[in-house]
Parts: structure tokens; C-alpha cells; sequence
């Protein structure tokens, strides 16, 4: 007669089931405890202790032949159905433990910079299946903050600011050039100076003025404007406004040369030597980063 024990709490353990799942698989005690690198008496005393903290037998003997109860089938079942269960999420947690699974979190402070990022992010997932990416596309966000904050785990930024704990890769060189309509004035120039934005409309994405190169490289040190200066988020609708003559605009060649191609757009360089600058991607010092985090840095150097 076996005894209860009334007042037991979390009897069942991961080893229980995987006794009764092997005993099921190799059909005899001796298989199943070398399968479980276990001794014969050990997998017999395991059951056994479970069979008294549960108050019912699980299998019995009829000669070498183990006969499952119905308690013992009960459990198989649940074992059967349950193992793969937490063989998948060990699988996952060693994934994350050891960078292989996921989210890559980045933060963006340039509307162009995006169509770059889609360049690296496609062959970034296709490398790494088990890591996501969560673009934060609030333009005006802190992204210095952000970063610190753990927020984000890279910053995407073609204005680095340098800043102890932080660390910044030049990944992407270009060009930041003027657009303007095939039938303008301007476009018979390969090169113009600032004063001759005097009289054009200029369209900008919602930066502040401080944090755009047209004004911080270009018009303020000549101490010169544009006749207007209008703000449009969306990058289509600014190519459209300049497409109908109303206006310029800059954005970097790479992706201005793309548009001009079923546009009646035109890139014209901002002063002698032109507006040079790089996309930057930063990071966090002081911790190692994680392997999804290292490829997506490496793999947007060789793109690039």
C-alpha cells in the first residue's frame, strides 16, 4: 500500500517525464537509463519517490515487463506533449544567451538615412532568422538619451556627438547636394554659391535649423538665406514640390540620383567642394555587444 503525503507541492519534475517518455521510447528500464546517462536504481528510485509523493503507482512489473497504470499513461501523455514544449524554450534561451535570437532595437535622427537602413536590414534578416528589428522613426527623439537609456541599441545619425560612452562607426560616405527642377535657373549650373538661393523657396524635413547642413554648412557662414523656408515631412511629397518648379531642396546624391531618374529633378553641388558627410551608427561602450548587434555594423560596412 502506498502511502500519501498530503501537503506536497511541485512533485512532478522535468526528470519524471523524461523517465517515462524514454521508458516508453527503449521498452525496458536497463535502455532507458543509459539513454539518461542514469543508473538503473537511480531511474528506479526517482519514480519510486514520485510514486510516494503522488500516492499512486505508475507502472507495474510483470516479470521484466513494465504495464503502465492509468496514472502512468496520464503521464506519459503529458510528458510527450510537454517535453518538446521546454526542450523549445531552452533552445530559445540558449538562442539569446548566445546572441542568436532577439530584437535589434535602432533609433533614427535622419528621414533620408532610412532608405539606407533598408539596404542593410534586408540581408540582416535573412542572416539572422531568429533576431528582429524595431526602427524607432521619431525623427526629433533624443537619440543620445535614448541610447544611454538602453532605449535603443544603435543610433543611426549622420551628426555624431561626441560623448564618453558612446562610440560611433562612419559607415556610409555621401554627398548632401541641391535639387532642382530640370527647367530652372539653377540647373544650368554644376556648382552654385549660396547667394543664389536668395530667391528660392526651400523645403526641409521638420529639423531644426541648427541641425541642417543647407544653413549650418552652406547659407549661415555666408550670412545668406532663402527667399522662404517651408518644412515637409514626407520625402516623396518634398521631390514632388521640387519636381513642379516651386521650389529646392537637398537631400544626399545617392538617393537624389535615384529619383532622378523618373523625375524632372536635377542634382547640383552646394559650393565649390560640395557638403560631405557620412552616415554614423553608435553604440554603448563599456559592455561587449551582442553578436546580432556586431554583424549588423559589420555587415552595413561592407554594404556600404
Amino acid at each position: 500500500m502506498i502511502n500519501k503525503f498530503h501537503g506536497m507541492s511541485g512533485m512532478i519534475e522535468r526528470m519524471h517525464l523524461k523517465i517515462l517518455r524514454e521508458v516508453d521510447r527503449q521498452g525496458s528500464l536497463t535502455a532507458a537509463a543509459a539513454a539518461l546517462h542514469l543508473t538503473q536504481s537511480a531511474l528506479s528510485h526517482t519514480i519510486k519517490k514520485l510514486e510516494l509523493l503522488s500516492g499512486t503507482p505508475l507502472w507495474t512489473k510483470e516479470g521484466r515487463r513494465l504495464q503502465l497504470t492509468q496514472a502512468g499513461e496520464y503521464l506519459l501523455r503529458e510528458a510527450n506533449r510537454l517535453l518538446p514544449q521546454l526542450e523549445r524554450i531552452d533552445e530559445t534561451l540558449s538562442q539569446y544567451a548566445e546572441g542568436d535570437k532577439g530584437t535589434l532595437r535602432i533609433g533614427m535622427e535622419c528621414h533620408p538615412c532610412y532608405q539606407w537602413l533598408l539596404k542593410v536590414v534586408n540581408p540582416f534578416l535573412a542572416q539572422w532568422p531568429g533576431v528582429d528589428v524595431d526602427v524607432m522613426q521619431q525623427f526629433q527623439f533624443g537619440g543620445m538619451a535614448a541610447l544611454f537609456n538602453h532605449d535603443i541599441d544603435i543610433l543611426v545619425t549622420p551628426d555624431p556627438i561626441v560623448k564618453e560612452g558612446i562610440a560611433f562607426e562612419p559607415v556610409f560616405a555621401y554627398e548632401q547636394v541641391l535639387l532642382v527642377h530640370v527647367d530652372s535657373e539653377l540647373a544650368k549650373f554644376e556648382q552654385i554659391e549660396p547667394s543664389q538661393l536668395a530667391n528660392e523657396v526651400l523645403y526641409t524635413y521638420p529639423v531644426a535649423t541648427e541641425r541642417l547642413d543647407i544653413f549650418q554648412q552652406f547659407l549661415l557662414p555666408a550670412n545668406c538665406s532663402p527667399k522662404k523656408h517651408k518644412v515637409i515631412e514626407a520625402t516623396e511629397m518634398m521631390l514632388q514640390m521640387v519636381a513642379s518648379n516651386r521650389g529646392v531642396a537637398t537631400l544626399p546624391q545617392w538617393l537624389a540620383e535615384q529619383y532622378a531618374q523618373t523625375l524632372p529633378i536635377k542634382t547640383v553641388r552646394l559650393g565649390e567642394v560640395g557638403i560631405q558627410k557620412h552616415i554614423h551608427l553608435g553604440s554603448r561602450t563599456g559592455s561587449e555587444p551582442n553578436r546580432f548587434q556586431q554583424a549588423f555594423v559589420e555587415l552595413a560596412l561592407q554594404i556600404s
